[in-house]
């Protein structure tokens, strides 16, 4: 008899979790509602640790992702809906048809060739469903991290020519979003303040995609200086007999510049 493959020993553990009469409290009273904002928090601890390029964390993290899988899906089996097996069916039979130069015997694509071809695939099977119930920005999830949302929406709409034509011109727009959030903030109009920071946000947003950066990753990075600079005026406050709380804010910007200095140094 052959030994049980890792992927059936989690399904069966995950059983017993649900079991109404031996399982988990916890995991019994969960919903698809209440495991959702655990499965986001796993991608994003998957994505920290790739991040940090820390293999171990990544093996970890990834099993932490695979468990919200099964859990979701032993969920929806108890419901009637569908089973583990039907969600690994449905992916393989995607990723099958979207891989035709692979598995049809269908011309090489480039990777540039093939990001079209995955988008125009995507298209069609939107297309398929019922008339009139999918638009051009159907389907972009709701959930998303709203910068990530946002250069989605406008990928979509720009397949359909609905875009700038130069880089420039995004710069133009931010230029004049910019002076717009300016002018209400002069006005101290709060609800006004808070759409054209959205506005800016979004053409922010739109041009990391024209210049094919990832602004979470951007960002990522941004929030990582900020820390290390920020580390670097604690220790160096520390190293003075000093804290943040007492220093002043000329002190704090001389070591900021003095931390920035030393990673251009390096």
């Amino acid at each position: 008899m052959s030994a049980e493959r890792p992927i059936d020993r989690l399904l069966h553990i995950m059983a017993r979790l649900r079991d109404p009469e031996s399982g988990c409290p916890w995991d019994l009273e969960q919903t698809f509602a209440t495991i959702a904002p655990y499965t986001i928090e796993e991608a994003y601890e998957v994505a920290d640790a790739i991040e940090r390029a820390e293999m171990p964390d990544l093996k970890d993290e990834l099993g932490d992702l695979l468990f919200q899988v099964v859990f979701h899906a032993r969920m929806a089996e108890e419901a009637g809906s569908f089973a583990f097996d039907d969600v690994v069916t449905a992916i393989c039979d995607k990723m099958v048809r979207r891989h035709p130069h692979v598995f049809a015997g269908a011309e090489h694509r480039s990777s540039e060739e093939q990001t079209v071809a995955w988008e125009t695939q995507k298209a069609a099977e939107r297309a398929g469903k019922a008339p009139g119930t999918v638009r051009t920005l159907s389907g972009v999830t709701a959930t998303l991290p709203a910068v990530t949302r946002a250069v989605k929406l406008t990928r979509r709409a720009a397949r359909v020519g609905f875009d700038w034509d130069k880089i420039g011109d995004v710069v133009a727009k931010l230029q004049e979003e910019l002076a717009e959030l300016l002018v209400e903030i002069e006005h101290n109009d709060r609800d006004k303040i808070h759409e054209e920071m959205g506005d800016l946000l979004f053409v922010c947003a739109n041009l990391a995609r024209k210049l094919d950066v990832d602004p979470e990753a951007c960002l990522r990075t941004a929030n990582a200086k900020f820390e290390r600079r920020f580390a670097y005026i604690e220790d160096e406050l520390i190293r003075q007999g000093r804290s943040v709380e007492g220093a002043s804010l000329e002190t704090m910007e001389d070591l900021w510049n003095a931390a920035k200095r030393s990673e251009h140094s390096t």
